[in-house]
Parts: C-alpha cells; structure tokens; sequence
C-alpha cells in the first residue's frame, strides 16, 4: 500500500462528498494511486480551456440539445482526437483521467467524464448513465420527460447517438439475448456513483493483473466513499490475505462476517451461508498464523 494513500482517501473523499462533488478533481486523485506525484491543476485548466472553446462555439452557432451535443463531440473526437482504447481495453491508464487527457484515449466512462466536464463548463446539461456493461451520456432533463427515449450518445464511439435499437443491442452485449430493455436503465446517475464505477473497473483489472497492492489501494478509495460497501469490506480482506498482512485480512474478514450476518435477504440466504463457511475457513487459519507471530 502506498504510504499516504490514508491522506489520499481522505481528500478524495472530500472531493467526491457533500452537494455538489467535484468529479474532475475526484477522478484526478484517484489517478494518484498510479501517479503519486500528480498535480490536478493543470489538468482541470485544461478542462476549463476546452469547455471555454466549446461555449464559444456554441455561441456562433446556436441550436437545440442535440446541436450543441453535436457541436461538443465534433470538438472532442474530430478536432480533440478523443478516442476508446479498444486495443488495450484493460489498461489501467484508460481508467486514469490525467492519462485520457494525455493520451486522448480511454473507456466509455472515463471518456464520459471528459465529455461531462466540458458539458458542464460550457452550459450544455448531460449526465452520466450507468447502463450494463457500457457506460453512456445523456440529455439532462425533468422526470416528466421520462417516459420517452431520451438523447443519448456513447463516448466510447465518437459520440455517436444512440437509438432505442442501439441501446437494445447493447443490452444483449452485456446481459445476453435473453435481457430485457427499459427506458430505467436510461436513468441519470451521480458524480459518486460515476466515481464508484471508475474505482470498480480499476479494482477489477488490477485483479486480473494480480497487482494485489494497487488492487488493495483501490479498495480503500471505495471504502472512503461508500464506508457501508460490505462487499469492498470483503475484498480488502482478501487482497490482505494474498499479500500476507494476515492481521489486516483477520480484521477485515471478521468485520465482514459479524456486518454481513446481521443483514440479507432470504432469497440469497444459501448462497450467503456457503461464502459465510468460505470465509470462516479462512479466518480459522488466519487465527491460526496470527497467533504464531505473536
């Protein structure tokens, strides 16, 4: 772990709190769990720079929410050279906001986060959409307008708008033939819950990298941010006990343990009590190796 990630889950979560979380800031500092040194100044003056741009254009060219859509992702993917990382998917940098800007190139809601920034700072209203296994952008707009389709683009392909057909097809990409799509899975979500799946993606390449330390710093942003996360409680045990701080996986696990019996449904009763038995396992060993070092 590195020494002041404590600090950095500190200040990131205050960035990501409260009202009105700052979500370039955020992502920023999530980015200094591969680049300690980073400063987000320059990063969120560029920010600023590219959404002075896109509001001066739009004041040339004034039109309706899908132009000024339009106009932002001309300016990103055609003139910017914005574009998704499909050769290196699993990269962590895709996952860093100070490397997408770099770089120019990222996944769909690292991408988004870019294309959401300048939005912002240019007057356009888009928000973020947690859709099944690809994240998207779309029109800001009042509940009572939610019983139609509303815009939506997909930052991973230029910005290109989507159709309830297109969204469909996506749907079965990520859940298979079988699933079925409503207009909710279009629903906005928060900078926090935008946050959150950032961390989740970097948590779960990390894994598949069996980069167990960068995995366990990880864990602990989420916990910073959603403290009540069992599952994430879990998984810093885990990681811990792979990387053989065994007093940590002890507590973590423990802690798991006395939360996670004391809630859940009884539908995910018998699949709960064989994780329960698993864990159990683990932390009779752990007992066992913790009292041999003292």
């Amino acid at each position: 772990m590195m020494a002041d990630v404590d600090a950095l889950a500190r200040e990131f979560a205050h960035a990501a709190g409260g009202a009105d979380p700052d979500l370039a800031r955020a992502a920023l500092l999530i980015a200094r769990l591969e680049y300690p040194r980073l400063d987000p100044a320059p990063y969120l003056a560029r920010l600023d720079q590219m959404g002075h741009d896109v509001r001066r254009r739009l004041a040339e060219r004034p039109g309706a929410l899908p132009d000024q859509f339009d106009t932002l992702s001309r300016y990103l993917y055609e003139d910017q050279g914005f574009h998704g990382n499909r050769e290196h998917y699993e990269d962590p940098r895709n996952s860093c906001l100070n490397q997408v800007l770099d770089r120019r190139c990222g996944i769909p809601v690292t991408l988004a986060i870019v294309f959401l920034e300048i939005a912002k700072r240019a007057g356009v209203p888009a928000v973020g959409v947690g859709f099944p296994g690809h994240f998207l952008i779309r029109e800001r707009s009042e509940p009572a307008a939610s019983a139609r389709l509303p815009l939506v683009i997909d930052p991973f392909d230029r910005g290109r708008a989507l159709s309830e057909r297109d969204c469909r097809a996506l749907l079965r990409q990520s859940l298979g033939d079988a699933a079925e799509f409503d207009l909710k899975l279009l629903a906005p979500i928060t900078p926090r819950q935008i946050l959150l799946r950032v961390l989740g993606n970097l948590k779960r390449m990390y894994v598949q990298l069996r980069s167990f330390p960068q995995a366990r710093d990880v864990t602990e942003l989420l916990l910073a941010l959603n403290p009540s996360g069992v599952s994430d409680l879990r998984d810093r045990g885990l990681l811990a006990y792979h990387m053989q701080d065994f007093s940590g996986a002890l507590r973590d696990l423990e802690a798991y343990l006395r939360v996670t019996s004391r809630t859940g449904s009884e539908a995910g009763r018998a699949e709960r009590q064989a994780e329960h038995e698993q864990i159990w396992e683990h932390i009779k060993t752990l007992r066992r190796r913790v009292a041999s070092l003292n």
